[in-house]
């Protein structure tokens, strides 16, 4: 059985509130759960002591006996220093696509030309 620390959404429509829980893969998002470890708000101010707690021992145990973390879940692990997450680097992401480039290509030109006429 694959186990994954996931957050389960609660809360009304459009006022999310998540519990950090320990599920099998192949269950739903907020279906059945093995253990819920923690609570996530993300309407509280980030520096809010209340607007991510977890168990730590409870994570600690968990992450021994093989259960991996979601990538939001990684992150916050992280944040407190429970796991190391890989931090992760996508340069071409930025890089302009094919047409931009074009357009960036002519605008160089364009402002050669007119740097040459100027002198």
């Amino acid at each position: 059985m694959s186990l994954k620390i996931r957050l389960a959404r609660g809360g009304a429509k459009k006022r999310p509130f998540y519990r950090i829980v320990i599920a099998d893969a192949r269950s739903p998002r907020d279906g059945r759960f093995i253990d819920r470890i923690g609570t996530f708000d993300p309407l509280k101010k980030k520096d809010d002591a209340t607007r991510f707690v977890i168990d730590a021992e409870k994570a600690k145990d968990w992450l021994s006996k093989g259960a991996q973390p979601t990538d939001r879940v990684s992150r916050m692990l992280d944040s407190m220093g429970l796991m190391k997450r890989a931090e992760r680097h996508n340069p071409e992401k930025a890089v302009p696509k094919k047409k931009a480039q074009e357009r960036l290509a002519t605008a160089a030109k364009a402002a050669e030309a007119a740097a040459a006429a100027a002198e």
